[in-house]
């Protein structure tokens, strides 16, 4: 077979993207601005519903999307927003799985937390094989000090998220809410630690817009699942804002969501009470510094990306679905464990296709890419565990992660993009083949 080059993760950015972006460039309105209010509407519909067609510039839905969507610069800003939301400070501790990248738990650090961290599930889960947490060592981890559990939907698959509200609930005798308020932010996350009366379960869901689980018998989005949800449009994700990214919440009782929309806003703009839009209105000029806070607010350059984005969603899943029951069927067929991203309870985003060679060491997996590399196949390693990393060795010097370790030391992520074609699949295929009988044989 003639040798190809696959890339291993390119956006795919067409000519409505760049018209939509010119248009953007053209009225005036390049940082945040109306773009950027829609888009924050559409994502709401979308997550609530899974449609991606309802006109959110009618009147009604503007007033029922608003204010439970907030679009950002990056999932780490939002990720970092929704626990210091949710009032997460020094003294805090914060769970975060062993296997993950470094903003499920850099977040958390920023804010002044002591990360403790939990082994996966040895092999991954049983349904879906992702490096899951292992929901025992979650529930043993939680102590007096504990404030929140960061869950990662891993390559678009969503976590069990009935496993850990039972373990949450199970522990709120141990549940300390905030007291001590100093700020009006502090007044604000304790009302809302007092009102959900537990850890919360704040999702990191990076990759998994429009995936989905039966949740207490419901489908439910990513989203609207646990009590904070992080996503990132990065250029390597599913859906693109080239960066960017955006957080979201479930209804808290006592606490309206426009108090809360308004609080991240402040938040993602410096504390200041007005964005550029609210100023440029006749007279409206004036404004106030709430609080000395934090730039990570998102532009409407970025949202007309997003904008656009999101109308070929659903292609851009159904696409990336077609490729993975094509790779499952090879991988099956060489009897290698991957991914499983659609179960009966669950439907994946579709993000990543990781595989695990059987038998092999680091050497030989590095040594299986290099020779991929070579045949034109980029591929990589979703994730180093975090314990490995220089950042955290010291803070996890004294404990064990077998588990993860034994996950990562022969994985591979093979390319899965919507600029694939079915002849790019087929090469992957056949040199995912040749590779693999040349290591095991």
């Amino acid at each position: 077979m003639e040798k190809r080059h696959v890339e291993f993760s390119p956006p795919d950015i067409t000519n409505l993207e760049m018209e939509e972006v010119g248009k953007a460039l053209s009225s005036g309105w390049i940082t945040t601005g109306p773009r950027t209010k829609l888009l924050e509407r559409r994502l709401e519909a979308f997550i609530e519903t899974g449609d991606v067609m309802i006109d959110c510039t009618e009147d009604k839905n503007i007033e029922r999307y608003s204010n439970h969507v907030v679009c950002l610069n990056s999932a780490t800003a939002a990720e970092e927003l929704n626990l210091r939301l949710w009032g997460i400070r020094e003294g805090d501790e914060v769970i975060v799985p062993a296997y993950t990248y470094t903003a499920s738990a850099s977040a958390a650090i920023h804010c002044g937390a002591k990360v403790v961290f939990v082994d996966i599930q040895k092999d991954g889960s049983d349904d879906s094989h992702m490096p899951e947490m292992d929901y025992q060592k979650v529930e043993d981890a939680i102590t007096d000090k504990t404030k929140a559990i960061v869950t990662v939907d891993y390559g678009g698959i969503v976590c069990d998220y009935e496993k850990l509200f039972g373990i949450v609930e199970r522990k709120r005798n141990l549940f300390q809410p905030l007291n001590e308020c100093e700020t009006p932010l502090d007044e604000l996350s304790s009302q809302i630690q007092h009102a959900i009366g537990r850890v919360a379960v704040i999702a990191d869901s990076a990759h998994s817009l429009g995936a989905s689980r039966i949740v207490n018998g419901e489908k439910k989005y990513c989203g609207k699942i646990a009590d904070f949800t992080s996503f990132s449009f990065h250029a390597v994700k599913n859906f693109t804002t080239a960066e960017g990214g955006a957080s979201t919440w479930l209804p808290i009782p006592g606490v309206a969501d426009t108090r809360i929309y308004q609080t991240y806003q402040l938040l993602s703009l410096h504390g200041q009470s007005k964005d550029a839009l609210a100023k440029s209105k006749i007279g409206m000029w004036e404004y106030d510094i709430i609080g000395p806070w934090y730039k990570c607010n998102m532009t409407d350059i970025m949202a007309a990306i997003g904008l656009v984005q999101l109308d070929r969603y659903p292609s851009l899943l159904e696409r990336r679905k077609e490729i993975i029951e094509r790779y499952d069927s090879v991988c099956d067929e060489l009897k290698l464990r991957h991914l499983i991203h659609h179960t009966s309870v669950m439907d994946s985003s579709n993000h990543l296709y990781t595989i695990r060679i059987p038998g092999i060491t680091v050497e030989e997996r590095n040594d299986m890419i290099e020779e991929m590399a070579e045949r034109g196949v980029s591929t990589n390693v979703h994730y180093k565990p975090l314990p490995m990393m220089t950042a955290y060795k010291e803070m996890t010097k004294n404990e064990s992660y077998d588990n993860s370790y034994e996950y990562y030391h022969n994985l591979i992520t093979l390319p899965l993009h919507t600029k694939l074609t079915d002849d790019d699949v087929t090469y992957v295929i056949q040199v995912l083949k040749e590779v693999v009988k040349k290591h095991l044989s």
